[in-house]
């Protein structure tokens, strides 16, 4: 027998079931014993060429033996001996343990009382878990304890119950990657852009209290931080604010409203002018007033033309505007440290991503000017803050240009990212973010996530293609290279397979949506109750939240593709232009797919570049087992994310190659640019390009 003939052999399970033979759970499985003894301090440093090693020497046996049938007890006794045969005795020791647990789990949960009691009992941890189980109990407290325990555990169970069989292999074997496993029972939705004027304009309630309409920008920060928090309750994302400087400018005028009117009474009365001026026609006049940003004359009036009035006036509209600065900056400085400690602290926290840049008034500048220096002061201890990350709106006539109103904004945006401090630039007048956008509706201009995720693109209505109180439920990542190296001499084989994946991919978000949709109000106290997601003011507390969802984007994310061409066509996308044609028809292809599935089920199906490191790093751990060491493919840490190329390759090349891309992945996109630059010289290279947003960073 050969290796090509292994697919032939049926492997019979333990309960008599026969099934294909798969090397890649071989493969797993032996990592998986290897793994077991990475935490002990004698270990020997194994990488996974030893798991490759193993591997390789048990399908050796196998084709050996040459059946036509093998029981699965049979493959594990295989790898026992090669493991004890090749000197990995604790590695023997622990997959011998762990195959002695196993069977004794099974025969415990054979009994179906016990099995009841199980169910039951995953069902009540999978409605309090977090993804943090990847990393080791050492140092967490109890309830970061409890957490990871309850994370590995709902995994799991959705794993073995919730996803169907076909989908579960392909995320065990790493073909896919599902993400927010562990969320999967509670049928969370992933991310959110909040809509904070909506929650500000008739207050909002929490589990414990109703709190009214905020008064004064210092608690319209206090506000925006209870929304976070009690929408991360009911979400397993990341947060975002789509147009942060629209929603806390009207509490910068009520701010300045109340220091006018105080700072006018304090002097009148000082002064006794209280009794040669109609007090009741200045506070009609204040309270008419739309911005901050006025001619102080329209209070002459009032002066009965005395200049020492006329000049009383001028001096307490200076002082009331340097007040509201300052109670501004407050506010933005409580507003960065609350939202780090509720990110940090919180077993729910997740980050934070605001966008910012584009409101021109008065008060909106005041609010960018003073976020952006709380943001470059940090959080004390000469500490940076990890959140929020603010993605600053690039748009010609509001900043971009020199003479615009905003450009010293946008010049001290470039300024923090050249220090690293978490800031990342969306352009609104690229033709697929602009088209979308209605002259004067901030609502219509596209809000971005940290990870990338684009949320502005509705098939569902025209009307509501905005960013505000819609999000992402669910992505699922396509390891690309892994199909590559299936079929590195066959391209139509290729682009088969590919398709077969996003069907795959297609069905499970399908199904998700199901378990999600099938929730209800009550499910999610602030979410849908707080009518924080669109189209959900019209249901009752035990009403199915599935239709309002469907205004949200199911997101199909790939990675490596830079790894997928040198593998299909030996160079990448960068050194090659066949490689870059051959990238884009690969991505063209899936996008067509999902706008296909978008007409069909009338559904947001969005294609998505994926940003997540540890994804990258397991796809790529996975592949070198089976596939061994590949020159630029499996000899590194990771794969490449989403479609980017190598991060040392000149600026303008990156920028001409990665740029066509941002266009195909409507459901996200990121390209990273480092460079010796300036950052507001990338920015003009940037701007001129078809990208979408970008993380410029800056090196010596």
């Amino acid at each position: 027998m050969t290796e090509d003939n292994l697919s032939n052999i049926m492997v019979i399970k333990r309960d008599g079931k026969k099934v294909s033979f798969d090397g890649t759970k071989i493969a797993i499985a032996i990592k998986k014993g290897f793994d077991s003894v990475e935490s002990d301090l004698d270990n020997k440093n194994y990488s996974e060429d030893d798991v490759n090693k193993i591997y390789n020497k048990v399908i050796k046996k196998i084709i050996e033996l040459n059946k036509e049938k093998i029981k699965i007890e049979e493959i594990q006794d295989l790898i026992e001996f090669e493991l004890k045969e090749n000197n990995y005795y604790d590695v023997y020791k622990s997959f011998s343990e762990y195959r002695e647990n196993r069977a004794q789990s099974r025969e415990i949960f054979l009994d179906e009382r016990r099995k009841h009691k199980f169910l039951k009992a995953l069902e009540k941890l999978g409605l309090k878990t977090k993804e943090n189980a990847e990393t080791t109990l050492e140092n967490k407290n109890a309830m970061q304890t409890m957490i990871a325990y309850g994370s590995t555990v709902s995994k799991e169970f959705a794993k073995s119950y919730l996803l169907k069989k076909r989908f579960a292999e392909a995320e065990e074997n790493g073909d896919i990657y599902v993400h927010n496993l562990d969320f999967y029972s509670t049928g969370t939705t992933e991310s959110i852009q909040i809509d904070l004027e909506k929650l500000f304009k008739n207050g909002f309630s929490t589990e414990n209290s109703s709190i009214r309409e905020p008064q004064n920008i210092f608690t319209y920060s206090i506000l925006s931080i209870i929304a976070i928090a009690g929408n991360q309750k009911d979400q397993d994302g990341e947060q975002g604010i789509p147009n942060f400087d629209y929603y806390m400018a009207p509490g910068v005028l009520k701010t300045f409203k109340k220091q006018f009117r105080q700072t006018i009474y304090d002097i009148l009365e000082f002064t006794d002018y209280d009794k040669f001026i109609a007090i009741n026609g200045i506070e009609r006049e204040i309270d008419k007033l739309s911005t901050i940003d006025f001619d102080i004359e329209q209070f002459y009036k009032f002066t009965r033309d005395a200049e020492e009035l006329k000049r009383m006036f001028r001096i307490t509209y200076k002082s009331a505007l340097d007040k509201t600065n300052n109670l501004v900056y407050q506010a933005m400085e409580a507003f960065v440290h609350n939202l780090n400690s509720l990110c940090t602290e919180n077993p729910n926290g997740r980050f934070t991503t605001i966008n910012l840049g584009t409101d021109t008034s008065m008060e909106g500048r005041m609010v960018i000017d003073n976020l952006l220096k709380c943001i470059d002061e940090g959080i004390g201890n000469k500490e940076d803050a990890i959140t929020p990350i603010t993605v600053f709106k690039v748009k010609s006539g509001i900043n971009y240009n020199k003479e615009d109103v905003n450009h010293d904004l946008l010049l001290k945006a470039c300024k923090l990212a050249e220090k690293n401090k978490g800031i990342l630039f969306s352009f609104l007048d690229t033709s697929f973010n602009s088209q979308k956008y209605k002259e004067g509706d901030f609502n219509t201009e596209v809000g971005y996530l940290e990870n990338g995720t684009r949320i502005i693109d509705n098939i569902l209505d025209g009307e509501k293609e905005i960013s505000p109180g819609r999000g992402a439920l669910s992505t699922t990542t396509i390891n690309l290279p892994r199909i590559a190296l299936k079929h590195k001499e066959d391209l139509n084989g290729f682009f088969e397979e590919l398709k077969q994946k996003i069907d795959l991919v297609k069905d499970q978000l399908l199904e998700r949506l199901e378990i999600q949709g099938n929730k209800k109000v009550f499910n999610f106290p602030f979410l849908m109750k707080e009518h924080v997601w669109i189209d959900s003011e019209k249901l009752k507390m035990d009403d199915r939240v599935k239709k309002p969802l469907k205004q949200g984007i199911m997101r199909i994310s790939f990675l490596g593709l830079n790894e997928c061409l040198i593998i299909l066509k030996g160079k990448s996308h960068a050194k090659s232009p066949e490689s870059q044609e051959l990238g884009l028809k690969i991505i063209e292809m899936m996008k067509r797919k999902l706008d296909d599935y978008s007409k069909k089920y009338n559904l947001n199906f969005e294609l998505a570049g994926e940003n997540n490191l540890k994804i990258a790093k397991k796809f790529l751990e996975l592949d070198r087992i089976i596939f061994g060491k590949i020159e630029n493919v499996t000899d590194k840490e990771m794969y490449t994310p989403s479609f980017e190329i190598e991060k040392d390759l000149d600026e303008e090349k990156k920028i001409m190659v990665e740029a066509p891309y941002h266009e195909l992945t409507n459901g996200g996109h990121l390209s990273i640019i480092h460079t010796k630059q300036s950052v507001e010289a990338i920015l003009k290279q940037v701007y001129n390009s078809e990208m979408g947003l970008v993380k410029i960073v800056q090196y010596n």
